[in-house]
């Protein structure tokens, strides 16, 4: 009996033990469960502003309600229902909108957005970050209503394509290398409306008018510096017309007349070109099959139209490399590029010196460079981040130099640009100068 009763008793304790062991088991099991949801919470969270520059924000949004706690329905009251839904219903209305929407609450944290905001610099980590912006989003919270504005902003440092050199010139701790600010990125010009989407919402709506404010830009440009060129061959042809008149024709006059009329008609057709090759620079290149082109075969051509020009000038042209390296771009533009190198680097040559264009691959192998290498007087550093400027012209100007109109280098800038690559200049005073043009090369299928 004592046997029968201590196995009861000691079979009873058992259970019992299993039964505390699987309580036991179970919280920790929750408790475990929450804590993973916690961390993932978490690590969402940290990744969201880089989800959200390269997937659909609709479909973030979809994600994040179906893996988010939600109170059920019916223990949910009418206001909690109404923002939820809200919330809901915004976000896919605001994917139908064309312009950029950036959705903010009252403390100022970006709730909805893509990838055009960030790389507009409009938004970085999870703020807005231009202050006209979110000065007007502060003012709509508290008074209602709606703002228009117009902001002009530099496109995010991490969406321009990188400068393999200008990288390499600052582990050198070279000062003298200029890439940055205006050289590498074109201005943003966006128009701006705030509304108010709730008490604690916002919502900005952007549409970026860069390429009509960019070609409006050389328009104006174009009248205000080209007038004079046009007035300079009209008045010699006045001159010209008004000796052809005289009764007393003189050979001499007229011969001179004639060839001031001729170099400036050379000298404005030259201008022509030189524009309409800035303004078709204004696009952008969409990589593909059809548009595949050898850069070795587009240097040597901008060096053969040079060769002449370099002859008279004593200038000798030495090119190296670059055989097999294929990019995605416009021929003509690339070939336009390549001669504006040039034509500064002889421009700016002594007599008997040599113009190295060099042709090769970055260190990474992502990237071709151009470099155009010459002897010349070299450029001032406080003039370097002005000369890819358009009509800019430095102090340095040479008997050869002292007819242009400060368009070539900004030709250059802006087809790197329109290509997805960019340009950068070494140079200091008697120590030459250094362009380097850098072009991503073409991918396998692209």
């Amino acid at each position: 009996m004592f046997i029968f009763d201590a196995c009861h008793n000691g079979c009873v304790t058992t259970d019992k033990l299993d039964a505390a062991s699987m309580m036991i088991l179970a919280i920790f099991g929750v408790m475990i469960l929450i804590a993973i949801f916690a961390l993932i919470t978490r690590l969402y969270n940290i990744c969201y502003p880089y989800l959200s520059k390269h997937i659909n924000a609709d479909r973030i949004a979809h994600w994040r309600a179906v893996l988010s706690f939600r109170r059920p329905r019916r223990f949910r009251d009418e206001r909690d229902e109404d923002d939820d839904e809200m919330d809901y219903e915004t976000i896919r209305l605001l994917s139908l909108v064309p312009s950029i929407s950036v959705v903010v609450d009252e403390d100022g944290e970006v709730l909805r957005t893509g990838p055009a905001a960030y790389r507009l610099g409009v938004v970085a980590d999870d703020r807005i970050v231009d202050e006209q912006i979110a000065r007007a989003v502060d003012d709509v919270l508290r008074d209602g209503g709606k703002r228009s504005l117009e902001v002009v902003t530099q496109t995010c440092p991490q969406y321009v394509d990188p400068m393999v050199d200008a990288v390499e010139a600052r582990e050198r701790g070279d000062e003298s290398w200029q890439g940055g600010g205006d050289s590498l990125s074109r201005p943003n010009w966006l128009e701006v409306t705030v509304g108010k989407l709730s008490k604690t919402m916002a919502v900005v709506l952007i549409n970026d008018v860069s390429e009509e404010r960019r070609f409006a830009q050389v328009r104006d440009d174009f009248v205000a510096n080209v007038t004079e060129q046009l007035l300079k061959p009209t008045r010699e042809l006045e001159i010209l017309g008004r000796h052809l008149e005289d009764d007393e024709v003189d050979i001499d006059r007229i011969m001179i007349g004639a060839s001031l009329v001729h170099g400036y008609a050379e000298h404005l057709g030259r201008l022509v070109s030189d524009l309409l090759l800035l303004i078709k620079a204004q696009g952008r290149i969409v990589p593909d099959d059809d548009n595949r082109i050898d850069l070795l075969e587009q240097v040597n051509a901008a060096v053969a139209e040079m060769r002449d020009e370099a002859r008279d000038a004593h200038v000798r042209l030495v090119v190296k490399g670059g055989e097999g390296l294929t990019v995605n771009g416009d021929a003509d533009q690339l070939k336009g590029a390549f001669v504006k190198l040039v034509q500064n680097a002889i421009e700016y040559s002594p007599q008997n010196s040599s113009v190295g264009i060099a042709v090769g691959t970055a260190k990474d192998g992502k990237y071709a460079m151009v470099r155009v290498i010459d002897q010349g007087c070299g450029i001032a550093k406080e003039q370097q981040s002005r000369i890819f400027e358009r009509f800019y012209r430095g102090d340095n100007q040479t008997s050869r130099t002292r007819d242009g109109v400060g368009l070539g280098l900004a030709i250059v800038k802006h087809v790197a640009l329109t290509h997805h690559g960019s340009v950068s200049v070494w140079s200091a005073p008697r120590k030459g100068s250094t362009f380097t043009f850098v072009l991503p090369l073409a991918k396998p299928g692209q």
